[in-house]
């Protein structure tokens, strides 16, 4: 079945992009306009991050973003006969922040959000990169679509971790010099072992394993954003968050990276995938002592 579906994927990949873009307008008709898909948590999500916009403002920011999303889905699949020439013109990237830390000796971690697209910038940087290019993913439930997009971000030479198996699959790279690209703003599996932050006024659960292994491996950490000029074209934009993240305070990197990732979302809100239930969790008094605090530093105890 894979192979089949593959071949198939592989065949619609040779369209020319005018073809790919009608094909996604119609998905996205379909997504809008017929299935209003996830439609209330979209327009719930909005609410709490923007309050001081209209509905309509927000109606529009839907809008975009579900013709972000097919495009993103339609583009992964093009991937698959698209040369690294295409896509270096089609995105923006100066890895010359990267090329700088690998001079130092040091590994790097990278931490970013989920916005689109993320397949495309993936398969882009890496070559450029002279780390191994180590990407931690939620494997999909579906065992043919996840074997699919592990192929498709694989293509160009990086590696895919699964996060859910962490552990081992840092082992091959220990004691080598790699790249850790981390998408810092999954929901954690349990709230109660999660930093509490506030993301948009609100007190939201993040994970604590991006902040726990640079701190561990004292490795710098580069907050990164994707934004998209045009249809079918981005920019890649890096900030160098720390050098030396052991020297800081436990949650402050997470709370940094929160505040980056605010302002990342702000610049253009369609771009990122508000069908992601990132309130899911409910903050309760008992995560108090887990909870970062903005102008102290942090209340976390051990």
């Amino acid at each position: 079945m894979y192979y089949i579906v593959l071949a198939l994927l592989y065949l619609f990949s040779f369209l020319p992009f005018w073809i790919i873009y009608r094909i996604s307008d119609f998905f996205y008709f379909i997504l809008h306009y017929v299935i209003g898909y996830r439609r209330v948590l979209l327009m719930k999500n909005l609410s709490i991050a923007f309050p001081e916009k209209t509905e309509q403002e927000k109606k529009q920011i839907i809008k975009k973003f579900y013709r972000n999303f097919t495009d993103t889905f339609l583009e992964a699949i093009k991937l698959l006969s698209m040369s690294q020439k295409s896509l270096e013109k089609r995105i923006q990237f100066d890895p010359s922040i990267f090329k700088k830390l690998y001079a130092s000796g040091k590994s790097c971690q990278v931490h970013l959000g989920h916005n689109f697209n993320w397949e495309w910038v993936n398969v882009r940087v890496t070559r450029e990169l002279p780390y191994d290019f180590l990407v931690v993913y939620m494997p999909i439930g579906n065992k043919v679509i996840d074997r699919l997009f592990k192929y498709f971000r694989e293509k160009m030479g990086s590696k895919m971790l699964a996060a859910t198996d962490m552990k081992n699959a840092m082992i091959p790279y220990r004691n080598t010099q790699y790249l850790l690209a981390l998408v810092a703003d999954q929901n954690p599996g349990n709230p109660q072992k999660a930093y509490w932050v506030n993301f948009f006024g609100r007190p939201t659960p993040f994970v604590k394993g991006p902040e726990k292994n640079a701190r561990f491996n004292n490795i710098p950490v580069v907050f990164a954003r994707f934004y998209k000029i045009k249809r079918g074209h981005y920019v890649i934009e890096t900030k160098l968050a720390t050098q030396n993240p052991a020297e800081m305070k436990d949650g402050q990197l997470t709370l940094e990276y929160v505040r980056y990732l605010e302002e990342v979302i702000r610049k253009q809100p369609e771009v990122y995938l508000w069908s992601h239930n990132r309130w899911k969790f409910d903050y309760k008094e008992e995560y108090a002592n887990l909870k970062v605090d903005d102008n102290a530093g942090t209340t976390i105890s051990a």
